[in-house]
């Protein structure tokens, strides 16, 4: 009986290998947990700061009033007034300028037209010009000494350039016949020189048109850019930069092309830019998906010289811009940061009752004007 009692008690060995088998498995499981959490818990803390870091001011605005960065400023457009507004907003002065009227900025200086009548007028609020032009007045852009005005029929319009006390400085009234003009702006280091861009709208096919000068003087050059839509141009290091739907091309003061800095950007538009003082721009892109959608950014593209970086999104935002080498992203409940040179986000969470449905852009004194629904933020960016 002893000898059948010893006997039931052995151990099976293989038994034992599968349970400390079954053992190992449970603890290598709940080991690679508690990895996953603390990998997560340090991701959370390295991305997601609090909100105390940011702060947020609402505007005395809508969303729906042009509402434009200005310096370290914000404007607005009431359909009576232009306002001018502080950081928190505060009302720093404001300009009656009729009813239906619109605007456009340079750093220090605005034009408004409305029909037409052009206003010229200062930082500080101050109209140096108020007159009734030749025509009604389709759009109008201001640089640093100069203001220009797009005048008349789309297919017969006439360009005037004046200085900002109001002195006509030059007029063309034939030379953009038959062509509608999209877009113009001041360039060189005293705004001495000129560009427009024009459609051909008689032509048999589409055919964008770059024509660059010197204010008051002479034509430098006249580009035919072909079939694609050309839609921005930035001025850089001497250098004009067209963004096409298709391609992004460079053209010095005459109007040459610099062949060997053109680049492929079907796919992509211009969002924002920085100019530094020395080096080369940072221009901000985002996929063509934007434009018909507010809430569609899952990817940002930085050039700048040779560099050519993508970035993506850790959610889907609303709007980007670019201040420096700091990347900033807003969706609908976060602000994304990020260095041009790292791929990882931090993300802030927005001190704002309200979701965030548009982005206006940002001030130079380090703030992001935000829309949710009509009202109107402004949040400090976090440093």
């Amino acid at each position: 009986m002893q000898r059948i009692r010893n006997r039931s008690q052995r151990i099976d060995p293989s038994g034992l290998k599968k349970r400390i088998t079954s053992s190992q498995i449970r603890f290598w499981l709940i080991l690679v947990l508690i990895v996953l959490v603390i990998g997560f818990g340090i991701y959370l803390i390295r991305n997601l700061r609090i909100t105390s870091e940011i702060t947020a001011d609402r505007l005395p605005c809508y969303s729906t009033q042009d509402v434009t960065p200005f310096g370290e400023n914000i404007l607005y457009y009431d359909n009576s007034s232009l306002h001018c507004l502080s950081p928190s907003g505060g009302v720093r002065w404001t300009l009656p300028v009729g009813a239906n009227a619109y605007f456009s900025v340079s750093d220090t200086n605005i034009v408004v037209w409305s029909g037409s009548r052009l206003f010229i007028v200062d930082r500080n609020g101050n109209s140096t010009y108020n007159e009734n032009q030749i025509g009604e007045i389709q759009f109008a852009r201001i640089g640093s000494r100069y203001c220009v005005a797009v005048i008349g029929d789309t297919a017969t319009p006439t360009l005037v350039v004046r200085s900002l006390d109001g002195t006509s400085i030059d007029e063309e009234t034939e030379a953009y016949n038959n062509l509608m003009i999209l877009d113009c702006g001041f360039y060189g280091e005293a705004d001495q020189y000129m560009w427009t861009l024009s459609l051909d709208i008689y032509g048999t096919a589409i055919n964008t048109i770059l024509n660059t000068f010197q204010v008051g003087r002479m034509n430098t050059g006249i580009i035919s850019l072909g079939q694609y839509l050309a839609y921005k141009v930035m001025y850089e290091n001497n250098q004009l930069h067209v963004f096409t739907t298709q391609q992004l091309y460079s053209y010095d003061y005459k109007g040459v092309q610099n062949m060997s800095d053109t680049r492929l950007i079907y796919g992509w538009y211009y969002l924002d830019s920085y100019i530094p003082e020395r080096g080369s721009a940072y221009i901000l892109m985002a996929p063509n998906v934007k434009r018909a959608n507010t809430q569609t950014i899952t990817q940002l593209r930085v050039l700048s010289g040779s560099f050519d970086r993508r970035y993506t999104m850790p959610k889907a935002c609303i709007g980007g811009a670019i201040e420096g080498r700091n990347l900033y992203a807003i969706a609908s409940d976060y602000l994304y940061k990020a260095d041009v040179n790292q791929q990882s986000f931090y993300g802030y969470q927005l001190p704002l009752q309200e979701t965030v449905t548009s982005f206006f852009g940002l001030t130079s004194g380090g703030r992001a004007i935000v829309g949710c629904g009509d009202s109107v933020y402004s949040i400090t960016l976090p440093k």
